[in-house]
């Protein structure tokens, strides 16, 4: 079972994630790498948008491969190549995640392996 941690003491965070995800003990866990977007016929996609929902969807196949699905996902780490992306990977993130979400970082990177990439994403996720 997963606990999310938002506690009153703190600031209340910035967008949909958590501050913090508690795993029970004995839950199985997935880690996957961190995810460009590129398609299975190597195609790229132009826009961030379109780039972060091709990287969720290959973090879905990946945990389906596990019996798992988005909902475990305990812990999202992502990287945009600038501050312009970081709205449109927000959107395709929330649609993906209710309420609560998952603890979430989101940093800037000054790029990837081809410059093409405007973000990678990588998560956690656990399941009894």
């Amino acid at each position: 079972m997963l606990k999310h941690k938002t506690p009153d003491n703190i600031r209340k965070p910035f967008a949909n994630y958590s501050h913090g995800v508690e795993i029970t003990a004995g839950a199985r866990m997935v880690f996957t790498s961190g995810q460009l977007a590129v398609s299975v016929d190597d195609v790229i996609p132009t826009d961030t948008r379109a780039q972060a929902e091709l990287c969720f969807d290959n973090i879905e196949k990946i945990l389906q491969a596990s019996d798992m699905e988005m909902s475990d996902v305990v812990r999202i780490n992502a990287y945009v190549t600038g501050r312009e992306h970081m709205a449109p990977y927000m959107a395709a993130r929330d649609a993906r995640f209710g309420s609560p979400a998952p603890a979430s970082t989101l940093m800037i990177v000054s790029g990837f392996t081809r410059a093409e990439f405007t973000v990678e994403i990588e998560a956690i996720a656990a399941k009894e």
